[in-house]
This record gives structure tokens, C-alpha cells and sequence, in this order.
């Protein structure tokens, strides 16, 4: 009986890690990898160069913009988006299968994919990270170098308007410099809460 209650009680959660460019979204992600954590992670298409160190099918799915024109038409894509010239998306078979198994699924996007998300399943768990304050936030955007500077201008001013989107998220949690497992260990506590919730939240795809 106890244990039927308890798989009755428990769904299966679509997570989403969102926030501005460099509040280490990636870098949150791969600790939890490290640590071998139960979650489905999603892999995002795009249309963007593979960066070194990147590989593809595990960092992203890297496709060219005819690729990606496809998979919108076959509609394939639970939410799509350009972002700094170039397009991302979240395949949508992978999603529903991973949660068709049970398992909790785990997702990093953007702040404007993070609304498409909120409008097709009002049930997900929004995460918002971000840094300290504003200044730590240019100060680490202007540390990756990866840029030009034109780039890490509208990087800048993006990630300032995306501050103010806050208040769509469900949670906030700092990442702050050299605490990576400490955020890890925060989001992992809102994930053990949500599950404990009497009315739990149900994701529909």
C-alpha cells in the first residue's frame, strides 16, 4: 500500500535551467553529469559552429540551417529560437520519451525559449539563475573572450533585459564564483521539495 501511494504521488518533472548568457548555466549542467545524477539531460539543436572541447549529440546537436528548416517543418521541435544569429530548439521526441520513462528531465535554455516553455506546459519547473549582481554578470560575460565586440554588446544588453524576467520563473538561485556544487546542491533540494509537493505537478507534452 505505502509503496503504491508514493509512485501514485510522484511525476515525473520537466526542469528547466534558464537565465542570462554567462550566469554558467553549462557549467552547472556538467557538474551535475560529474556527480551522475538521475536526470534526463535534453540536448539542444543548433545551428551554431562547434565550439573546441564540444562534442556533438552530448554538448548539442550540431545541424546546419537547412537541417534545423526541416526538423521545424516536420515539426519535430518542442520550442525553437534564434539566438544571436543563430537557431536552437528542443527536439521533442526526446523529451516525451524521456519522461514516458519515468525519469525527471532536465533542460537548459535560454530566457525566451524558458516563456515558450511556461505557455506549452504550465506544470514545468522554471529555474532562473544568475549572478550576485549585474557588474559580476558583464564582468564574466567579458571574461569568456569568445566574442567580438559587437557580440558581447548585445550579449550584455540582452542578458540585461533577460534580469528582468525573473519573476516568470518558479525559483532564483545565485551561482556564485567557485560554488558550483553549492548551487548544484540548491537546485537539487528544490527538485527533492517539488517531489514532495500533495499536489504534484503533472507535465503534458
Amino acid at each position: 500500500m505505502q509503496s503504491d501511494l508514493v509512485e501514485e504521488q510522484r511525476q515525473p518533472l520537466l526542469i528547466v535551467i534558464s537565465g542570462p548568457s554567462g550566469v554558467g548555466k553549462d557549467s552547472v549542467l556538467q557538474r551535475m553529469k560529474e556527480r551522475d545524477l538521475p536526470f534526463h539531460f535534453v540536448v539542444t539543436a543548433t545551428t551554431r559552429p562547434q565550439r573546441p572541447g564540444e562534442v556533438d549529440g552530448v554538448d548539442y546537436y550540431f545541424v546546419t540551417h537547412d537541417e534545423f528548416a526541416e526538423m521545424i517543418e516536420q515539426g519535430e521541435l518542442l520550442e525553437y529560437a534564434i539566438v544571436y544569429n543563430d537557431y536552437k530548439g528542443i527536439p521533442k521526441g526526446q523529451v516525451r520519451q524521456a519522461l514516458a520513462s519515468g525519469r525527471d528531465v532536465m533542460m537548459r535554455i535560454d530566457v525566451q525559449g524558458a516563456e515558450t516553455i511556461r505557455e506549452l506546459c504550465p506544470d514545468a519547473l522554471l529555474i532562473f539563475l544568475s549572478t550576485r549582481s549585474e557588474v559580476e554578470l558583464v564582468s564574466r560575460l567579458e571574461a569568456r573572450k569568445t566574442e567580438t565586440p559587437e557580440g558581447l554588446k548585445l550579449r550584455i544588453a540582452t542578458a540585461r533585459q533577460e534580469l528582468k524576467r525573473v519573476g516568470m520563473f518558479d525559483y532564483y538561485v545565485i551561482n556564485a564564483e567557485h560554488r558550483l556544487d553549492e548551487t548544484v546542491d540548491i537546485i537539487l533540494s528544490i527538485i527533492e521539495a517539488e517531489h514532495h509537493r500533495t499536489q504534484p505537478r503533472k507535465v503534458t507534452l
